[in-house]
């Protein structure tokens, strides 16, 4: 695994190549590009708008943080709470909205994931985030939030670790972490990024060229039919989860091909799919997650890949969702570079 430290900045295109030919975004979709990357002194907001963190646990991000020379922001939702969320509803809300709208916060990191994001995205006012982009940080039920306003605004955000995931002490955590966690920093200063993962023998060959857009796979089925649902016409798509039953697995996989989300994709990126559930005695699924992609995808032709890098785990790399990429799935291994 690895970074490329070269800087690009710029507008994405609105063409990609898909399995299946050559796709365009409808004309009335907005073009995506980047908020602008973080100098030094920038000030990082940290906010819950989905479940409750102790102040005492976000120390170790401040920490980092302000090592890479930003300055912090504490909303008034860290350490607040109301049974499993981070605050009522409306508290999230107004921490997260006074952090869309202010000037001086460059990029709001969520503190942690959960659930709770779905109940306040309607009541948020993006007008003033549209004008003045930030970057937008987090991953698992912030999966709301990238898919918003991915289909909204054409804005890029960030799929990352957040506050709880960082270690206490960065000079003595594993290799995998310190990289997972420079990702971040990385991504914010405006380094291109490339990523890499082992070859393996059930992924779908062939190289995609893409805006690349997904998160958690429960997540984004549960938005199906609203305002925040995902789009994945002519982009690489991926997925990630954890904590869940084979034939829910399935059902979740099932939701996408029934609606279509599978269909004009560029590439498809299969992530961590962790702390599966056991089935019950006698009532074994018996398929695999491979199986079910596969079975889902197997008339198209975009290369598909599996255990990439993200997740809810510790190899879980920084990803630019709303920008360009291309994938390139080969018999000696995945590569996923910005």
């Amino acid at each position: 695994m690895s970074t490329l430290l070269t800087t690009g900045v710029g507008v994405t295109t609105l063409s990609s190549f898909t399995g299946s030919g050559l796709s365009i975004f409808p004309a009335d979709k907005p073009e995506h590009s980047n908020p602008p990357y973080l100098q030094p002194g920038d000030v990082i907001g940290i906010t819950c708008p989905a479940g409750y963190i102790k102040r005492e646990d976000i120390q170790p991000a401040i920490r980092i943080l302000e090592s890479w020379n930003f300055r912090v922001r504490i909303g008034k939702t860290v350490g607040a709470r109301d049974f499993t969320f981070g605050g009522t509803d409306e508290e999230r809300r107004a921490d997260l909205q006074q952090m869309l709208d202010d000037k001086k916060i460059k990029a709001i990191m969520c503190a942690r994931g959960g659930y709770g994001t779905a109940r306040i995205i309607d009541q948020l006012d993006f007008t003033h985030f549209k004008s003045h982009p930030k970057w937008v940080i987090g991953f698992s039920d912030i999966t709301v939030l990238h898919c918003h306003i991915s289909r909204h605004f054409g804005i890029s955000s960030l799929h990352s670790k957040m506050c709880n995931s960082f270690p206490d002490d960065f000079s003595k955590a594993e290799p995998i972490v310190q990289d997972t966690i420079m990702s971040i920093y990385q991504a914010l200063t405006g380094k291109k990024m490339k990523y890499s993962a082992p070859a393996d023998s059930r992924n779908r060959l062939g190289q995609a060229r893409g805006i690349l857009t997904g998160g958690n796979l429960s997540i984004i089925q549960g938005m199906s039919g609203t305002d925040s649902e995902i789009e994945t016409n002519g982009k690489i798509l991926f997925l990630e989860e954890t904590g869940e039953y084979l034939y829910n697995l399935d059902r979740l996989l099932g939701t996408l091909q029934r609606s279509h989300k599978l269909d004009n994709l560029a590439g498809l990126i299969i992530g961590g799919f962790n702390k599966i559930k056991p089935d019950d005695p006698g009532e074994e699924f018996g398929r695999t997650v491979y199986d079910m992609v596969m079975e889902k995808v197997k008339k198209f032709r975009y290369p598909v890949c599996f255990n990439f890098p993200v997740g809810h785990q510790k190899n879980n790399y920084a990803l630019k969702c709303g920008a360009m990429h291309t994938l390139n799935v080969t018999r000696d291994g995945v590569t996923l570079q910005e």
